[in-house]
């Protein structure tokens, strides 16, 4: 049952490894709450009786949420990544040379990590609507000075300030994601955040290149920032606060008089009130009034900047995070998040280079243009990562006497592991002996595939083991993430320099097959490694249940 707020957590099972979860009700005889299209499917976290609780929302309030953090992913990643199909124009107009310009590059991806110490606890002690509001804001005008950073100097503080802003783009809305969805479906919208992270980020090429043909280099950063003004405004008006103080973990018995058998009046009652409401499959609590469940907050109430005040907590945050880089599970999912970045920047650091060079000799806009295969590779990953992965998890589990594992969703990750060494060598190879200009457009498409499939898999194993503090788990993911992308913008030129087009990809191609081939570790060792911070995790949840910092 639900705790009260004095409780000495007598009733949450320790001796449970995290991540391992009742996931499917085979015998239908679990007494907590169920989806209401899927009979055997258990709700996790169980709900509260609260209407405000997100899990509990309305689906159009769920996703008016879920559109507003996804348009935040989306202009965000936009302004983040403009100078990708314009690196030689660029140059020379701001007078900095090609490798200064990927060296800002880097610091931005640094700053997008290290900056999370302090907006993600910012954001789970003041709210996340501010901190949306914040960042969005923030990065309107750094971009808009984009243009007229001239010189070295004023090139790689523009990044740095660029990352640190759009920090929250990293784990922010996967940790709104995590406040609305049950874990049976939460992959799926998981994907979504996928596609429009790295959509944005391949979709910002094709259009910055004509941009630039058309109007000059200064509109590649203009058009962005008017974006980002307009979604600042968006959400403004429309995005809800989603951080709600969580007294329960996990699966929780429901009360008696929740579990009578339902009679056909309230059938009826029920098949009403679902009518009234668009379906998604939730069954959603009666308030204390006996009346189906509403908002209780009026609009202005739901559209304050400010959270409810809280303990201030954000110092323990930010060294929680630095804490959990000693837990193996977090930090594979920082390592397997960073090893399929690691490509991707190696795409996007010689895309320009390679196509704008004979025998292509691509122009800016037709440069652009080529990343059309990555958004196509981008929607593939989001499919296959999102939706199939949650079918994949729930047949996992009914094979497994109803129990699901955080590792049964890795097994996913045995295509892109094969999917990477190939694109590579097709890349690599393929321009050092000058192959057909559609060979290096399809390995773009494939390298964007297996990135989008590493996004979504390195988050929601992590928030899958261990949800209850994941707004600082996954400050920790990045944290990794980033600092390995950071150091490969250093390598790779040298790399290219000595070893050639054909032998560096080659290498790098069998570095990642190996690397990426760590998933088979965790699949064999990773409820080992999970059981060994069990304890320390069961202690932690305990606190922050007692400080109001579950969400």
């Amino acid at each position: 049952m639900e705790l009260p707020a004095d409780s000495n957590h007598d009733d949450i099972d320790t001796s449970q490894v995290p991540g391992t979860v009742h996931l499917v009700d085979l015998e239908h005889t679990m007494a907590t709450r169920h989806a209401r299209d899927q009979k055997d499917i258990v709700l996790i976290p169980t709900p509260s009786a609260d209407p405000d609780d997100p899990l509990n929302w309305a689906p159009r309030r769920k996703y008016l949420a879920l559109a507003c953090a996804l348009l935040y992913t989306w202009f965000n990643g936009m302004a983040l990544s403009v100078v990708y199909s314009v690196l030689v124009p660029l140059s020379s107009a701001l007078s900095v040379t090609e490798g200064d310009l990927n060296a800002g590059t880097g610091y931005m991806f640094l700053l997008l990590g290290w900056g999370l110490l302090f907006w993600q606890p910012f954001a789970l002690q003041y709210g996340k609507r501010l901190t949306y509001l914040v960042s969005l804001l923030a990065l309107t005008a750094i971009t808009i000075w984009g243009p007229y950073a001239r010189g070295n100097g004023q090139w790689i503080a523009n990044r740095i300030l660029t990352g640190f802003f759009a920090a929250p783009i990293e784990a922010l809305p996967e940790t709104s994601i995590a406040d609305l969805f049950f874990a049976h479906e939460r992959a799926t919208y998981m994907g979504w955040y996928a596609w429009t992270l790295a959509g944005s980020n391949f979709f910002a090429p094709i259009i910055c290149g004509f941009i630039n043909d058309g109007v000059g280099y200064r509109w590649v950063f203009f058009i962005p920032a008017i974006f980002c003004a307009a979604t600042w405004v968006f959400l403004f008006f429309f995005m809800e606060e989603t951080n709600y103080d969580r007294r329960t973990v996990g699966i929780v018995a429901a009360n008696s008089d929740s579990l009578v058998a339902p009679t056909p009046d309230s059938e009826k009652e029920k098949g009403a009130s679902a009518s009234a409401d668009p379906a998604d499959g939730i069954e959603r609590p009666r308030s204390p009034e006996d009346r189906p469940s509403a908002a209780t907050k009026t609009f202005w109430q739901k559209m304050a900047i400010l959270d409810k005040p809280r303990p201030f907590m954000m110092h323990y945050r930010a060294w929680q995070s630095l804490k959990l880089l000693s837990w193996p599970v977090v930090f594979y999912s920082g390592f397997s998040y960073g090893t399929y970045l690691v490509y991707f920047n190696i795409l996007n650091a010689t895309s320009s280079i390679i196509l704008g060079s004979p025998p292509y000799n691509f122009r800016p806009s037709f440069v652009g243009l080529t990343y059309v295969s990555c958004v196509i590779g981008v929607s593939i990953g989001s499919a296959f990562t999102g939706v199939f992965s949650d079918r994949f998890i729930i047949r996992l589990a009914r094979k497994n006497k109803g129990v699901s594992e955080p590792e049964h969703r890795l097994w996913l990750f045995a295509v892109s592991t094969l999917v990477i060494p190939s694109s590579l060598i097709l890349w690599g190879v393929g321009a050092a002996h000058e192959v057909h200009w559609f060979g290096l457009v399809f390995a773009m498409g494939t390298t964007a595939f297996a990135n989008t499939v590493s996004i979504t898999l390195s988050v929601s194993y992590l928030i899958d083991t261990y949800r209850d503090i994941s707004g600082d788990a996954l400050t920790t993911c990045i944290l990794i993430r980033n600092v390995m992308s950071f150091a490969i913008g250093y390598g790779i030129t040298p790399w290219l320099e000595n070893l050639g087009y054909q032998n560096c990809f080659i290498s790098v191609a069998f570095v990642g097959l190996a690397l990426c081939g760590v998933f088979l570790v965790m699949i064999r060792w990773g409820k080992r490694l999970r059981e060994m911070k069990r304890v320390e995790y069961w202690r932690e949840v305990k606190k922050r249940i007692d400080l109001g910092l579950v969400h």
